[in-house]
């Protein structure tokens, strides 16, 4: 009860605020800082896979080329360098292979020996990335 806009016990003020105080308590235990969160969707997106887009995949059966595990290691890793340097798309050189990659979707676009490209001429890529 309160007795002209005071409190009538002290019981009465350190309820009232002591409850406040555990309640803000509880709101901060439960919500997860930036950081946190930033940091789940980084390992989220270092964890994901390099995707052949149906093209890409195409293309590599039509002219017989088999990537080898070092061949694909280098293409992630040339992908991932280009993300780093904030490359879009980008033209990935791996020995006589070209591929070119989606890079904020983490899909190869396209893939051909370096031979095939028409006068080495690459267009709508913003890097490229020679491993």
């Amino acid at each position: 009860m309160k007795l002209n806009n005071q409190f009538s016990s002290i019981e009465q003020v350190t309820g009232q605020y002591l409850s406040k105080s555990k309640t803000i308590e509880r709101n901060l235990e439960t919500e997860v800082s930036f950081e946190e969160i930033l940091k789940s969707k980084q390992e989220i997106k270092t964890e994901t896979e390099l995707k052949f887009s149906k093209h890409a995949a195409n293309r590599l059966a039509d002219r017989n080329i088999d990537l080898t595990q070092e061949q694909m290691q280098r293409l992630e890793k040339g992908t991932k360098k280009a993300s780093e340097k904030g490359i879009n798309e980008s033209l990935v050189l791996i020995d006589q292979l070209a591929f070119i990659v989606s890079v904020k979707n983490n899909t190869v676009i396209t893939a051909m020996e370096q031979k095939e490209a028409n006068d080495n001429i690459f267009t709508n890529i913003d890097g490229a990335v020679i491993i």
